[in-house]
């Protein structure tokens, strides 16, 4: 499999988008420790940012390359995207796993920026402020890795295992969506727009899932913290869990679950495609 730059830059990318996305799990802890929830899930936004703009960045790539594999058109071609594709997922895997390493680093810096937020109230500013070279010291020096402390009061005793489960599952989905809509269009290149469009039917069942399976569990564990209901360690296991589950997700069963979602789209396509004839 030839790698060439606009696989090296799509791969950089998808590691930067979940490299954030897993950051971003960390604002509970956060929100929880400054007692600031409501900043702190407008800071998850935020923050999400440098993922919608890397999702920018990548998609006109990725569509490129469909069509430089619809363009070849044989099967060898075919083989050789599916490839790429599974190298672009375990370059996710990467972007979570360093998100992990992260996070210590991560929560310490988002209780300061919420503290600041609270002085300043405006993100521009706050983001100068971070810029300026002794801030931007202090932030390197404030790097941190997990602890082996941390780790020891990890415990998924207390949180639902429902929860816990479909994280995973849902990950996976999200991860392979567009993919598999790509993928089913280069083996259909006289439908891809039609395939294209059809990535919602994949990613749809992943937010049903996270709307109703995981979001309100975690959010409520997060309240129930603040409220003194909770002990901070049980946000920091549903951090740990969300993200080992995140990593466990894109490696297993988004490699897994990619050819056969692709025939899935391949299958409803070819139904539209015989209905409107």
């Amino acid at each position: 499999m030839e790698v060439s730059i606009s696989l090296i830059i799509i791969c950089f990318f998808t590691g930067l988008i979940h490299t954030t996305e897993s950051l971003a799990y960390g604002m509970r802890l956060a929100g929880v420790r400054t007692r600031q929830i409501a900043i702190a899930m407008a800071f998850v936004t935020s923050t999400l940012l440098v993922s919608r703009l890397s999702n920018m960045f990548q998609a006109p790539l990725l569509g490129a390359m469909v069509d430089t594999t619809i363009l070849i058109n044989t099967p060898e071609s075919l083989g050789v995207l599916e490839n790429q594709f599974r190298l672009i997922i375990f370059f996710a895997f990467i972007g979570a796993f360093i998100g992990a390493l992260l996070t210590p680093t991560a929560v310490f810096l988002f209780q300061k920026a919420i503290l600041h937020f609270q002085e300043t109230g405006s993100i521009p500013r706050l983001v100068l402020r971070g810029l300026k070279p002794k801030n931007m010291i202090q932030i390197l020096k404030s790097f941190r890795f997990p602890s082996i402390k941390a780790l020891k009061t990890i415990s998924i005793k207390d949180v639902p295992k429902g929860f816990l489960v479909t994280n995973v599952l849902v990950t996976s989905i999200y991860v392979i969506g567009v993919l598999c809509s790509l993928l089913a269009g280069a083996f259909l290149p006289e439908f891809r727009s039609t395939a294209l469009q059809l990535s919602g039917i994949v990613n749809g069942m992943a937010t049903i899932l996270f709307t109703i399976f995981v979001d309100p569990p975690g959010a409520r564990i997060t309240d129930q913290a603040v409220n003194g209901n909770r002990s901070e360690n049980d946000v920091r296991s549903v951090v740990f869990c969300l993200q080992i589950g995140k990593m466990i997700g894109i490696l297993v069963l988004a490699q897994l679950f990619l050819r056969p979602f692709s025939t899935y789209i391949m299958w409803v396509t070819e139904i539209i495609k015989h209905w409107v004839s």
